[in-house]
């Protein structure tokens, strides 16, 4: 006999989390740095570890946060997502509630398992918000979910969206945005030639040749963009930037990390007085990343090495 109960849809997002007040800056970091997807060592040396890198590092990620207010906007949009998401799936069939577990921060996978399985769900969708699947995202996101599951004694039967790195939804979003883009940059900067960077979250090397695919799922992303504005990409080995490139950002710490580089993109374009459009494509909200990162110190760069815009 199948379930007789009217179909009760849990849709759960899965996002990395941030610090909401400077004093969870730190506690933040630990977190982050104690997941094993993160600092692949054993647990006697990671844990230790990663207390001394949250050390080190809070200070200066409390003035990167000092721009925002002094905590990450990552859980207001999501929950904005959220509502957005719960409201388009209104007229489903039963009833569809959406919940939030954030990876490195509250709410963590425990607590909204715990929430989930009080709504009593016949089903249980994740929806990670990372388009672009990765061992240090997306997998360690599940881990995690399924141990708070299992502990939560949520049984309902569960469905994962893995990735979309080539949506046509989400595609469209992000051709729209890089239109709209490269005609701001041919207003401010006419006759400049605008250079296009595909700027997403970089990973170390190492992690990338153990046969994480998000490089590979991140050209899945770029390819049918740069197909429908038309854009050509140069010849790195000859010195030539074309119209656009991948460019990885917010690298930490001495490992070697993919490239290439966003910063060193920023500075090859604005010596050569090019106008430069950044196009995030690894994130779908507003955080760090972004809003001081890309908006206020890689926008400072462009303007020290003379970009046109």
């Amino acid at each position: 006999m199948g379930d007789a109960r009217p179909d009760r849809l849990a849709v759960v997002l899965f996002n990395l989390g941030g610090p909401d007040t400077p004093d969870a800056v730190e506690p933040f970091l630990f977190n982050l740095f104690s997941d094993p997807a993160i600092l692949r060592l054993p647990s006697i040396i990671r844990r230790p570890l990663a207390w001394l890198i949250a050390h080190r590092r809070a200070r200066i990620a409390r003035a990167i946060y000092g721009h925002l207010g002094g905590g990450s906007p990552l859980l207001a949009n999501t929950k904005a997502q959220a509502a957005a998401l719960e409201a388009a799936l209104k007229d489903a069939a039963g009833a569809v509630k959406v919940f939030i577990a954030m990876r490195y921060w509250q709410p963590f996978a425990g607590e909204t398992a715990r929430a989930v399985r009080e709504f009593s769900p016949n089903r249980v969708l994740l929806l990670p918000l990372y388009p672009q699947y990765s061992t240090t995202t997306t997998a360690s996101s599940i881990i995690d979910w399924e141990q708070a599951a299992r502990t939560a004694g949520l049984t309902a039967p569960t469905q994962l969206i893995c990735c979309y790195p080539a949506e046509p939804g989400f595609i469209d979003a992000l051709t729209e945005l890089g239109e709209k883009a490269l005609a701001e940059a041919g207003r401010v900067a006419p006759g400049a030639k605008p250079f296009v960077i595909f700027s997403a979250h970089g990973l170390p090397e190492k992690i990338v040749k153990a046969g994480d695919p998000y490089a590979h799922e991140m050209h899945a992303t770029v390819q049918p963009i740069v197909g429908r504005l038309g854009l050509k990409r140069g010849d790195p080995i000859g010195g030539g930037l074309g119209d656009w490139d991948y460019g990885f950002q917010s690298r930490v710490g001495p490992v070697r990390w993919i490239g290439p580089w966003t910063d060193q993109l920023i500075i090859a374009a604005a010596q050569k007085k090019r106008a430069i459009v950044i196009l995030p494509v690894s994130f779908v909200s507003e955080h760090s990343e972004t809003l001081v990162e890309l908006d206020i110190e890689y926008r400072k760069l462009a303007e020290k090495f003379g970009a046109a815009a």
